[in-house]
């Protein structure tokens, strides 16, 4: 005959699937939880507790300047360019002075040579350098080439550079040559040295100031603008002088165009003489 104590008398039985006592915020099923703590707050082998995140850490900008400068990729028109005035200032610094003079004499845009072979002359004149790669104008000329590519690409900062070029070549030597015709000019003038790349580099100081923040601009245009202008009243060589103000003009002229390139080129990628005895240009 079996016999109970009073304590196995008085205990209660648990019911199979009674509810677990109200222990807040356990889940039933789940085991090795700690009293008090949440869903998530587990412990036990196995088990890794959540890792801090970490905080990216701001990135310092650091200016990068050979983007100043022109590259194969990156500005490949005026990379390019600049190679080939390399190559003709060589020649010229270099090569028999009387064959240098006879390739100058015929890529010079004056009148006799306007003439006969316009489209000749207008592109071989933008093929040289006076006073050599160290000049300010062949200085500005990768500056700025470089500025004006990087924003609104190599075949509209070519097109920019030669609608200076030409603009005012031709509004310095077609009054030269009016001149002639009403007598108040020698047939000589017909025949004057008229090459270089500084119309097209003025132009392209104008178009490039047009995007640049005002705080830059007005610098740009302030400076390059006094440069010209002295030039001008020291009237070593007013024609040309005069070239380099219009194609100044040209490029300011063209802030709307160049300012639409600029956005629509942005747009998917949203990420700053004359030799003597001649009247060359630089």
């Amino acid at each position: 005959m079996d016999r109970t104590t009073p304590a196995e008398e008085t205990a209660t039985p648990t019911p199979t699937g009674a509810p677990v006592p109200d222990v807040p915020e356990l889940l039933d099923g789940v085991p090795r939880q700690r009293a008090g703590g949440g869903p998530c707050e587990t412990s036990g082998p196995g088990v890794r507790e959540p890792a801090a995140v970490e905080r990216p850490r701001p990135r310092l900008r650091t200016p990068r300047l050979w983007r100043l400068l022109p590259t194969p990729t990156g500005t490949p028109f005026t990379f390019g360019y600049a190679i080939v005035l390399c190559v003709t200032s060589l020649i010229s610094a270099y090569a028999d002075p009387a064959l240098v003079h006879a390739l100058l004499q015929g890529s010079s845009t004056d009148v006799a040579h306007l003439v006969r072979t316009p489209e000749l002359v207008l592109v071989g004149s933008a093929l040289w350098l006076a006073g050599g790669v160290a000049s300010p104008f062949a200085i500005g000329f990768v500056l700025v080439l470089t500025a004006l590519e990087r924003r609104i690409g190599g075949p509209r900062t070519a097109g920019v550079f030669l609608l200076g070029h030409v603009l005012a070549s031709l509004a310095t030597e077609v009054p030269v040559g009016l001149a002639v015709l009403a007598g108040q000019l020698p047939d000589s003038s017909l025949h004057r040295l008229d090459y270089g790349v500084s119309f097209g580099v003025a132009a392209g100081t104008g178009a490039l100031a047009g995007l640049l923040p005002l705080w830059l601009r007005v610098p740009l245009l302030a400076g390059f603008g006094a440069m010209l202008l002295q030039d001008l009243l020291a009237f070593t060589d007013p024609m040309t002088d005069w070239g380099h103000l219009i194609a100044l003009a040209i490029g300011v002229a063209t802030w709307p165009v160049v300012r639409r390139w600029q956005a629509r080129r942005a747009g998917p990628e949203a990420g700053p003489f004359r030799s003597a005895g001649s009247a060359s240009r630089w």
